[in-house]
């Protein structure tokens, strides 16, 4: 074979490599059709159920569609399965949209990627996965994207704080996993977070541990700082803490017999120093601060392919939400970064905008009427009060004519009392 035909050869199989593939796609665009391509857990009974929504303001009335959970304070398990594929020699990427237009409280938003031999109809939260990666919000204390691999079945978390986003409207997140060990974590297409998996997670023990034999030797001084061997205390320092308050006198009334004998109260000595202790000076024999000494980890084994999962073949929601709401949109597993920014651009990029301006609308519109019903409430409240002032008012007149009433009558009485007794 010539040098020429093995050229050709290395191009085409590098070629080969370097194609786009894409495992998973699922934007739900096929109406109710999507029920026969995802199967929910029959684990439990009680788990909540995903309708297929845009939700109350989109940018899309069709492409925003997506799964959106619907029952409070319920778990979730639903998965769909795909051609199995190892991502060996290879980039991985899982890519998704979240939109908590709930305001969420409390609940997960990621997905789960598991092995083809996930039993689907049994799915739960212990069920061996490998990797989880999105958003999870618990309260004020907990918004982060959790970024969770499998490594020898284990999980291990990311040892970043990675924040997630936690406003009402529609973000994409990407994971992108290279066969260099690297990794690089992006919300609506912008970098958030990257470095080495061997770095930010605990797959492998560290490279290097304390020397178990080595100890600090007996004549270390590792004081920075010693009492001045010369200073002394001065003669006049001890002065007593409390003193008999010399401005006390005793009481007029003081009867030694029936109060005992009067002492003057006690008071803090103004000339009081506390504890005297010598000043400090550089220790001349200071050799600094000690540090053990590090050897190889015996038990560090590197690892180029940390990386890598023989078999991927379901991808699953499987969380819990306190508040429901949150619709997932435009999943994507595929091979190719490029490729990932390219449809997040095309979907997400393409209505964020016009969910924005939807939701301004709608907010603006509920401002209004909130005025004009906070303005209903007061007309009604002045109308009420007024109706009370004159109530009050004829209620003041009509006992104004009953005393008035009243005197006459009395008089009428006194002017007929000089008759009676004439008569």
């Amino acid at each position: 074979m010539t040098a020429l035909s093995l050229l050709f050869l290395a191009m085409s199989a590098a070629c080969v490599l370097a194609e786009s593939t894409v495992y998973f796609r699922e934007q739900f665009e096929d109406g109710d059709a999507w029920k026969s391509r995802w199967e929910e857990s029959k684990h439990k009974t009680d788990y909540g159920k995903f309708v297929l929504s845009a939700g109350k303001f989109y940018g899309d009335a069709d492409k925003d569609k997506g799964l959106q959970t619907s029952q409070d304070a319920r778990f979730y398990a639903l998965s769909s399965r795909f051609d199995d594929f190892s991502n060996k020699g290879e980039p991985l990427v899982v890519q998704f949209t979240v939109k908590h237009e709930q305001s969420i409280d409390c609940g997960g938003g990621y997905v789960k990627v598991f092995p083809s031999d996930l039993k689907q109809e049994a799915m739960h939260g212990d069920s061996v996965y490998n990797l989880m990666f999105g958003p999870d919000i618990c309260g004020p204390g907990t918004k982060k994207v959790h970024v969770i691999f499998n490594y020898k079945g284990k999980n291990h978390l990311v040892n970043k704080d990675i924040r997630c986003k936690d406003d009402e409207f529609t973000h994409l997140y990407t994971l992108i996993v290279n066969p260099d060990n690297t990794y690089e974590v992006k919300i609506d297409n912008k970098k958030v977070e990257s470095g080495t998996l061997e770095d930010d997670w605990d797959f492998l023990p560290p490279k290097k541990i304390k020397d178990p034999e080595a100890k600090k030797p007996e004549d270390w001084d590792d004081r920075e700082k010693i009492p001045d061997p010369d200073d002394t205390k001065p003669e006049d320092w001890d002065k007593a803490e409390n003193i008999p308050d010399p401005d006390a006198k005793k009481p007029d009334d003081w009867d030694n017999e029936m109060d005992g004998e009067w002492e003057p109260p006690m008071i803090t000595n103004p000339e009081y120093k506390g504890e005297w202790k010598p000043k400090e000076i550089s220790n001349p024999a200071y050799k600094g601060k000690w540090i053990h000494p590090e050897i190889d980890n015996p038990e560090y084994t590197a690892n180029s392919e940390i990386y890598k999962y023989d078999s991927i073949g379901v991808i699953g929601l499987d969380l819990w939400q306190v508040k429901s709401g949150t619709i997932f949109d435009n999943f994507l597993i595929t091979n190719d970064p490029k490729l990932a920014e390219e449809v997040g651009d095309d979907t997400w990029g393409k209505t964020k905008e016009a969910e924005k301006k939807m939701k301004d609308s709608q907010d603006e519109e509920e401002r209004k009427l909130r005025e004009e019903e906070d303005k209903q409430r007061r007309d009604e409240a002045k109308d009420d009060d007024e109706e009370e002032e004159k109530d009050d008012e004829e209620e003041e007149d009509g006992e104004e004519e009953n005393e008035e009433e009243e005197e006459e009558e009395e008089e009428e009485d006194d002017t007929e009392s000089p008759m009676k007794d004439e008569l």
